[in-house]
């Protein structure tokens, strides 16, 4: 169900030309208070996702669950299939023999945990997300070749179209634009 946004903006994005004039603006505007807000860059910059208080995730404690997971499915597949569904002594070897079991319960464990890993970051970062506000912003594409934007959300509830946008005007951006949801 989707609601109303009670603005008809979607926030302000600030242009940069270098990263470090990104993660400047973005510390700067954590500091000043601003909370929702969210920085795009073509490269990784260490620090960026501190600045803009990204919080951690519980990916690791899922990918670990899955493991554990694919670990026991792996384990008891192995042990049903041996020894309760279709026993065959060969050799008088005993029909439970752990250290068999060891590469497809290692493998099942792997498989498990990256397929978590896939999923779990995907539904973590809402993706796909074939349409984002940002998108229409001009020169919002050159995101994704050589250009740094920092963009602060309507929603923040320090968000004030006049005071934010001198805010970021003070942090000299190339350009600060107006983003329509």
């Amino acid at each position: 169900m989707n609601q109303k946004p009670s603005s008809p903006w979607y926030g302000l994005l600030a242009e940069f030309e270098h990263p470090q004039d990104l993660l400047a603006a973005a510390e700067g505007a954590y500091e000043t208070g601003y909370r929702k807000m969210d920085a795009y860059s073509p490269l990784p910059i260490h620090g960026l996702a501190a600045a803009v208080g990204f919080p951690r995730t519980n990916l690791s404690y899922i990918v670990f669950a899955c493991g554990v997971l694919g670990a026991i499915a792996g384990y008891s597949l192995q042990y049903w299939i041996h020894v309760i569904d279709y026993p065959i002594n060969i050799g008088g070897r005993p029909l439970h023999s752990g250290p068999s079991f060891i590469p497809v319960t290692f493998e099942m464990t792997i498989l498990f945990a990256s397929l978590g890993a896939v999923f779990s970051m995907l539904g973590l970062n809402k993706l796909p997300m074939p349409y984002h506000p940002v998108f229409n912003a001009p020169n919002f594409e050159r995101a994704s070749q050589d250009r740094f934007f920092l963009c602060i959300e309507a929603e923040d509830p320090q968000f004030d179209l006049e005071k934010t946008h001198a805010f970021l005007d003070g942090l000299n951006p190339q350009e600060v634009t107006q983003v329509e949801h």
